[in-house]
């Protein structure tokens, strides 16, 4: 009896098992380092959580709701590097808006602003950035700044 072929047939069989056993082998390491890389995402997460929450006592204890216009930003941004009261008009100038054009909306929307209690009114028309305080200290919270766009540089 001639066991060549038989032989042979082994010979195929345990080449496809062993380019079986090196692909899994391959797929086991992707899928190892792909865990890995999970599970340090999953640590930053948690990193994250508990620094976020650590700080929770430190945050203002509501902050009002900014109107979905663009415009807003900006003029948040005027009255953070400004050092005293502005009007309407100096707001305009330092958004570079278009002038007497755009002054009625800009007051319509520092009203806005005072009524959601961002800005305090402080004389006729004249208009300040309300500090929002931390509720636990009482101490002023640090305003969000921008880089100045316009060389206006608001009255003292």
């Amino acid at each position: 009896m001639n066991i060549q072929p038989l032989l042979d047939a082994l010979d195929l069989q345990e080449h496809a098992a062993r380019a079986l056993t090196d692909d899994l082998r391959a797929q086991i390491d992707y899928l190892q380092t792909r865990l890995r890389e999970a599970e340090t995402h999953l640590d930053h997460i948690a990193i994250t959580r508990k620094t976020i929450t650590g700080l929770t006592d430190r945050l203002p204890a509501s902050l009002p709701e900014l109107p979905e216009h663009p415009d807003y930003t900006g003029i948040l941004a005027v009255f953070n590097e400004a050092t005293g009261s502005l009007r309407a008009k100096d707001v305009c100038e330092a958004l570079g808006h278009e002038l007497p054009k755009k002054v009625e909306g800009t007051r319509a929307k520092l009203k806005r602003l005072v009524k959601l209690g961002i800005l305090t009114e402080v004389g006729t028309g004249k208009l300040r950035q309300e500090a929002i305080t931390d509720a636990t200290t009482s101490n002023p919270a640090p305003s969000v700044t921008r880089k100045r766009t316009s060389p206006y540089e608001p009255p003292t």
